[in-house]
């Protein structure tokens, strides 16, 4: 698990911290040697984590005390929780099945929250929100939600669940499917608030989505209010 805000996504990129560099760094640094991992899911910027995996090919059988010795060395921020031994040919980004993904939202200034969760201070019509969160699953092109300049095979992910809550301190945005685009759950929450405001009708906004077209979708949700809560694999995978 990870709070992403100093962090410039999942994925390791020359001249910039990352989770994954940070956790090599980390391995390296406890096992006296390098190793390349692979995460089931590329978070971005500023997106944090409840739960992600990542996979790495050991010569030896790796004990459980290592876990303590990765989270002495690793950053406040990070934390490794278990380490399994998989079968060969497991990879954590193919075998997953779904991922889920939270969008946290507040409505009164609270100084634990902002890098947390989105202050957005506005009324909103939730059952108008949930309407639009509801049709996205009869969907499986979600060009319109994901940031250009994207190299993906396909555009096409299907979402099992898709809804608004109320909450204490404001709203969330939960989603479930087995994939998603760069950007897209930020794009999906920040198109249906404009619904919630009544600057776009639940009509407009499913135009939005067979329009194929980014351009006509609204991105303009800050990162921190996201989070990648669970990446789910199939039953017994774990042994």
């Amino acid at each position: 698990m990870y709070r992403g805000t100093k962090y410039a996504g999942f994925q390791r990129q020359e001249n910039a911290h990352t989770v994954e560099a940070e956790l090599e760094n980390a391995l390296a640094k406890v096992l006296r040697k390098g190793f390349a991992l692979t995460g089931s899911s590329r978070t971005d910027a500023g997106v944090h984590a409840l739960q992600n995996y990542f996979h790495f090919d050991s010569p030896v059988l790796l004990d459980q005390k290592i876990v303590y010795n990765l989270n002495a060395v690793l950053p406040d921020d990070l934390a490794v929780n278990r380490l399994v031994a998989m079968k060969e040919g497991a990879h954590s980004r193919f075998d997953a099945v779904s991922r889920e993904y939270r969008y946290h939202i507040y409505r009164q200034k609270q100084p634990f929250l902002y890098d947390r969760a989105y202050f957005y201070p506005y009324t909103l019509d939730l059952g108008l929100m949930q309407e639009a969160a509801a049709l996205l699953k009869d969907y499986r092109d979600f060009t319109s939600f994901s940031k250009r300049n994207t190299q993906v095979k396909t555009f096409n992910c299907e979402l099992t669940e898709s809804s608004w809550a109320l909450t204490g301190s404001g709203y969330t945005y939960y989603v479930k499917g087995n994939r998603f685009l760069r950007g897209m759950v930020r794009a999906l929450t920040a198109t249906m608030l404009k619904v919630g405001r009544g600057k776009m009708t639940v009509s407009d906004f499913c135009r939005v989505v067979e329009a194929k077209d980014c351009t006509l979708a609204d991105f303009a949700v800050p990162a921190h209010g996201l989070f990648l809560e669970r990446v789910n694999y199939p039953d017994g995978y774990f042994g």
